[in-house]
Formats: structure tokens, sequence, C-alpha cells
């Protein structure tokens, strides 16, 4: 069981068993109103991490631009995640 749990997390980004990961998660603004029409995806990244033994670090926002009409803006959300494991 304990190499599951090596396995699980794994980043994948760097090849390395490591005590943080960073993660980008692009977000897409509603057409009409207000708020994300995805925060469900942003909620799924942070629980999949949780459940791996991680917790969230740091997290920053920065505008990702526009797709144009009806396309919506897109806002890129870069997570940390910490190993608790590793302290």
């Amino acid at each position: 069981m304990g190499n599951w749990n090596n396995q699980s997390r794994f980043s994948y980004a760097s090849g390395q068993d490591l005590p943080y990961v960073v993660m980008q998660v692009t977000l897409k603004e509603k057409f009409f109103g207000t708020g994300s029409g995805n925060l469900t995806d942003l909620e799924n990244v942070i629980n999949s991490q949780v459940s791996k033994g991680y917790r969230l670090h740091s997290m920053s926002t920065s505008n990702g631009g526009s797709k144009g009409f009806g396309g919506g803006d897109r806002i890129q959300a870069t997570l940390v995640f910490e190993r608790l494991d590793m302290r």
C-alpha cells in the first residue's frame, strides 16, 4: 500500500516525488452575469491533491485574456500544494 501512496504523490510535471507541486487551472468567465463558469474544476483539483496528502500552500490568479465575442475571459489560477508528511 505504501508504494501506491508514493505513486499518487508523484509530480508528472517534474518527473519527481517532491514536497511541493505547482498546478495551473484555467477558469472561464460566464458570458452573462458574474463569476466563473467552472469553479468545480478548481474544487476538483484542490480536493484531488488533498486526498494525496497535500495542502494548499498558496494561490495566485492572473488575467488569461479573452477568446473573443462569446468566448468569455480567462483567468489563470496557479496553485502551490505542500506535502504534509515532509515537514
